[in-house]
């Protein structure tokens, strides 16, 4: 019995890299985390370094949130957003090694 309940938890987490890998796939959202690494960013600031129209950002944010990619805290009128799993952390990470090269160096 003690297999076939780490085979389903196993495949919760299967389930859950899933989820995330299909939210993250959208090029915008790449670059949305890929400028968020470890940080927390206001929505404004987020559109200030993405390039793209607050209405679209919004979109892509909600969708994130609402798969458990970020996490969202309000403060007064501003929304600021945080990659909210450390698992999430570490790939980001990793891709912005590997995609996310920012200084010339890499490009």
């Amino acid at each position: 019995m003690e297999s076939t309940e780490h085979l389903l938890e196993g495949d919760e987490n299967i389930e859950q890299a899933s989820r995330s890998l299909k939210a993250m796939s959208h090029p915008l959202r790449l670059k949305v985390l890929c400028t968020l690494n470890d940080k927390e960013m206001s929505v404004q600031e987020i559109v200030e370094e993405v390039g793209t129209s607050q209405s679209n950002i919004s979109q892509h944010l909600g969708i994130m949130r609402d798969k458990g990619i970020l996490k969202a805290r309000k403060n007064a009128n501003k929304v600021y957003y945080r990659v909210g799993d450390p698992r999430t952390l570490k790939l980001i990470s990793l891709m912005r090694e590997v995609f996310c090269p920012f200084d010339d160096d890499h490009a």
